[in-house]
């Protein structure tokens, strides 16, 4: 599955354990979502994405393995769904999903 990252799970480190697989940020590619912005759910600790029309997004976009989606599903928790998106990388447009919480504030988040 093909996924695009935003929030925590940008942090090598963090993506790493959670996923519980180590090579993986290394294969992450630089990827921006338009017509979306990062902003705070409404007690400021975690990210969402909120769509607007003259957002702009950078994250990194990498395939997971089932074990992998798998935990960074249990990672993002229930409040979290998988939105398809289309990003744009280096190589053009491409398909993905992004776990989306309802409910993002008008507030930029800020780690």
């Amino acid at each position: 599955m093909r996924v695009f990252l935003y929030g925590t799970l940008l942090n090598p480190a963090t993506l790493a354990q959670r996923s519980g697989d180590p090579s993986l940020p290394h294969r992450c590619m630089v990827a921006t979502l338009q017509g979306w912005q990062r902003v705070a759910l409404p007690n400021g600790r975690w990210p969402t994405l909120r769509r607007h029309r003259n957002g702009e997004v950078t994250g990194a976009l990498v395939d997971l393995d089932a074990a992998a989606a798998r935990r960074l599903a249990a990672y993002e928790g229930d409040a979290y769904r998988l939105v398809p998106v289309v990003v744009a990388t280096a190589t053009g447009n491409t398909a993905a999903k992004a776990w989306i919480a309802p409910g993002g504030t008008h507030r930029p988040w800020k780690e």
